[in-house]
């Protein structure tokens, strides 16, 4: 018992404290306010409902703080939390029937382990499932002590579970068919570096669930959830990250099936013009993100427009020795007469292309055009004179100079806000009197190469020069 408390403890946050503090509080545990109401918990006149919605508007901290106060407190507290993260170590097994009491309505729970120590295991694991009848949205983190038979037993007694996240765990296929067969409402699924795939050969299938969304990343064998990825036919949203083979020939075979993708993401995928050629045929494509495709060309982009003209948001990653250029560019334009959001990173726009986007695409509202060595001043004039539309620009690591700042003073009547970075010609004293002309605009300056002068009221980026952007392609959401 001692251990299933201090399991409890460590999980919640010192809930083990609550018998001290209450002693300390006395009768008045809600607190008073002095004179003849000293000592008087006023909190008793309101009903439970009334102080649950005082603790869902704190923070977790605050919350823990207040379920210390009062008996009454902590149960309230416990019946409106909805939401839930443990440190799902082994020793919290004894503990988990208390959690789970004090918690029943918990709709959102984490449990998550340090890979160095051991996690709960398929017991557990099972009667969270039986006691958490409410679940939604379960992500597991480093559950090592689950085990496949673990998830189908958790499976056939779970909730309405609409969310499954897994991440470093040690179960494979079979689970997550049970997953899929059991939990009919299932509409997200996220699966990460899960070690049952990587000697698995069993494919893994739709089941009785709609997915509207998948994710996968780092994961071996990923290709064999290619039958769930064909046969969920909702598919709104599919996220592809450093996952394994050769995903030319397997878009050929399921790409005919996907015809309500709207978003595709892919990150470091075995990928050819071939691939791209296939992916063409999901004609609802609003959303693409193609991070370092290595052996994609203009070919393979140009495809992508004729066969998705509907595209809203582009974002191409050509890494170093990128082999799209103005050609797939300029027939994104041409057929993309809708695109509002644009990043192109490693790719070298003239202003060939760059002329077509901002005359055809006319709802284009935000542009991020990075590492770019054809991209100067001129290009930017372009922009400034024709994309009437646009809100928000990033230019990073291009050859612009103050000059073609200029053009920006009264170009882009639209423009909101603006980032440049790591732009060697461009100064603060240009980015000055951008801001005197239009004093509305939100200007970043990366300042780690160039001096800052005093005068220049300018919001500057404060980034040490060896630091690294993360999430590059989204830089303009922020």
């Amino acid at each position: 018992m001692g251990q299933a408390s201090s399991a409890a403890a460590c999980a919640l946050g010192a809930d083990h404290e609550h018998e001290e503090q209450e002693e300390e509080e006395g009768e008045g545990g809600g607190g008073g306010v002095g004179g003849r109401f000293s000592g008087l918990d006023l909190t008793a006149f309101a009903p439970d409902e009334c102080l649950a919605a005082v603790f869902q508007k704190l923070e977790p901290a605050d919350r823990r703080r207040c379920s210390l106060v009062s008996k009454r407190w902590r149960r309230v507290e416990g019946q409106a939390r909805q939401r839930l993260s443990l440190q799902a170590w082994l020793e919290i097994g004894p503990a988990l029937p208390a959690l789970l009491e004090r918690f029943q309505h918990v709709t959102k729970l984490t449990l998550k382990c340090d890979r160095k120590r051991g996690s709960i295991d398929d017991d557990a694991l099972c009667e969270i499932g039986q006691r958490c009848q409410q679940l939604q949205k379960l992500k597991l983190k480093a559950c090592k002590g689950l085990t496949d038979s673990g998830i189908d037993r958790f499976a056939l007694v779970c909730g309405p579970l609409q969310k499954f996240s897994c991440a470093s765990c040690q179960f494979g296929p079979p689970g997550l068919n049970s997953i899929l067969q059991h939990c009919a409402n299932l509409e997200d699924l996220t699966v990460k570096r899960l070690r049952g795939f990587m000697e698995s050969s069993e494919f893994v299938r739709p089941g009785t669930c709609s997915i509207r969304r998948l994710c996968l990343k780092e994961l071996p064998n990923a290709q064999l959830l290619g039958p769930l990825i064909a046969g969920s036919k909702n598919l709104h949203t599919l996220m592809l990250s450093r996952v394994s083979g050769n995903w030319d020939r397997l878009f050929e075979a399921i790409t005919v099936h996907m015809t309500s993708l709207i978003e595709l993401h892919m990150e470091k995928v075995t990928l050819t013009d071939q691939g791209l050629q296939a992916v063409a045929r999901c004609t609802n494509l609003q959303v693409l993100y193609v991070v370092k495709p290595a052996e994609c060309t203009n070919k393979g982009l140009s495809s992508i427009a004729n066969g998705c003209p509907d595209l809203r948001k582009l974002h191409v990653d050509g890494w170093k020795n990128s082999r799209v250029g103005d050609e797939g560019l300029a027939t994104v334009a041409r057929k993309c007469k809708d695109l509002q959001e644009l990043v192109i990173i490693g790719l070298n726009a003239t202003m060939s292309s760059l002329s077509l986007l901002a005359s055809n695409c006319l709802s284009l509202e935000r542009l991020a055009i990075c590492t770019s060595d054809t991209f100067g001043d001129s290009e930017l004039s372009c922009i400034a004179d024709k994309c009437l539309a646009l809100k928000k620009l990033c230019i990073k690591g291009c050859p612009i100079s103050d000059r073609g700042m200029e053009a920006l003073v009264g170009g882009c009547p639209s423009l909101v806000k603006i980032k440049v970075k790591k732009c060697r010609a461009v100064t603060p004293a240009s980015i000055a009197s951008l801001l005197s002309n239009r004093v509305s605009l939100v200007v970043t300056l990366d300042t780690s190469a160039i001096p800052v002068a005093p005068e220049a009221q300018v919001m500057c980026l404060t980034q040490s020069p060896n630091s690294k952007l993360r999430n590059k392609g989204h830089m303009l959401v922020n």
